[in-house]
């Protein structure tokens, strides 16, 4: 590849979203997400993934509820598949979402050093509206009910991230 080629090609912002199981919160957001960035034109520049810090839904597809939750909204979340975060991942991404601070805690101590420490958040510290919760609450307990609120949740607070991660990718070349 030449030095030309590598200027032209308009670099990928990687982001994760990461709950405990992958089965409920993160998968929401992941969709969510890329569907925001889908209507803004960015599928080219920013990359969109989810994970969990738990093993034990590996494989699986995401809750019903969370499938008929998005749905309800014209999502399509059909094609998740719960997989484990593995902290070598952190070399490629440069944001690690995060839905508790129980996730924050685990995550930041998988991380390898302070500068991936660094790429960890907390999603509603990204909306000055709910930062004050700190977390979004884990629905799988709970009932559609739930599953809609925290859906509410999410949908806010992707939308403000991406406000705010949006001037800072470049689409295109130069």
């Amino acid at each position: 590849m030449s030095f030309d080629r590598a200027l032209a090609e308009a670099p990928v912002f990687r982001i994760c979203f990461v709950c405990t199981g992958n089965i409920c919160r993160s998968p929401m957001a992941e969709v969510v997400f890329r569907d925001i960035v889908k209507r803004a034109g960015y599928e080219g520049a920013i990359s969109v993934e989810s994970a969990g810090t738990g093993d034990w839904h590996v494989g699986e597809r995401s809750d019903h509820r969370t499938a008929d939750a998005l749905a309800s909204r014209g999502h399509d979340g059909s094609a998740h598949r719960a997989r484990q975060f593995d902290p070598a991942w952190f070399d490629r991404l440069d944001l690690v979402v995060v839905f508790d601070r129980s996730q924050e805690r685990t995550i930041k101590a998988w991380a390898p050093g302070d500068a991936d420490r660094g790429k960890v958040a907390l999603l509603l510290s990204f909306d000055h509206d709910q930062s004050a919760q700190i977390d979004v609450p884990d629905p799988y307990y709970s009932d559609a009910a739930m599953f809609d609120a925290v859906l509410d949740m999410i949908e806010r607070a992707s939308d403000a991230l991406f406000r705010q991660l949006k001037p800072g990718i470049r689409l295109g070349a130069p």
